[in-house]
């Protein structure tokens, strides 16, 4: 297994995780408005636990989004930072994805439809069902999309995760509850396993090539935008 090291900025939870001889280990700090500032202490606390240096990871993972603009960003730029500083390759993974990976770990799911609140009155989805017989990878049945909550379609086989469920629980009172697992959020922790993964598969790119995923182009009103909307 290689050595990852993960960066997790997406929501309101910054957590950072080292996956080292297949053992993972995490630290978590909570309020989105302070992740740039404590990231990099808590990565230093792993690699600091772990007696080894940045250099000795095989690659640095971050969750690439959707999910906060400013979040999304600030994992990508300290991922690359870390990375070029140690001549290291980056490895984006989407934030969807590693919901569905811990609900895999988390329930035993297979089949798994994510939803993360976008604000705005609108929700980050994508659907995944695990492959448990062949590749054991997951396969992206619906790809991550930016859409009302009322808009996301539910297959009836799969559980829904994610804060979507309850910052728009009205669109989602016709699930059953044994479907819904709104507290299964993104995690560094999920971040890291999955990397390895796609290290193992040679999925890596060099730092400067990495990139958030945006789903939303506009993230606020102009100052004209919003003047012609009140005057209508």
């Amino acid at each position: 297994m290689p050595t990852i090291l993960a960066i997790e900025t997406s929501t309101e939870l910054a957590s950072v995780a080292l996956l080292r001889a297949g053992k993972v280990t995490t630290r978590e700090s909570r309020g989105a408005q302070t992740h740039s500032m404590t990231v990099l202490g808590l990565v230093q606390e792993l690699i600091t636990e772990a007696e080894i240096t940045l250099s000795a990871c095989d690659a640095i993972a971050f969750g690439s989004g959707p999910g906060s603009f400013t979040g999304a960003r600030t994992a990508c730029g300290l991922a690359q930072g870390l990375a070029f500083g140690a001549q290291l390759p980056v490895i984006p993974i989407v934030t969807l994805l590693a919901m569905a990976e811990a609900a895999r770990n988390q329930v035993h799911a297979q089949h798994v439809i994510a939803v993360l609140d976008a604000r705005m009155a609108e929700v980050y989805s994508a659907e995944y069902e695990f492959d448990a017989v062949h590749s054991h990878e997951w396969k992206m049945i619906a790809e991550p999309a930016l859409s009302a909550a009322a808009e996301v379609g539910i297959n009836v086989s799969a559980i829904v995760c994610g804060n979507g469920l309850t910052a728009y629980a009205t669109d989602f009172q016709h699930l059953n509850q044994s479907q819904c697992y709104p507290a299964i959020m993104p995690h560094a922790s999920e971040i890291a396993q999955l990397a390895a993964r796609a290290w193992l598969r040679k999925e890596y790119c060099h730092p400067r090539d990495a990139s958030p995923l945006y789903l939303r182009n506009k993230v606020a009103l102009t100052t004209n935008e919003r003047l012609a909307g009140a005057q209508k």
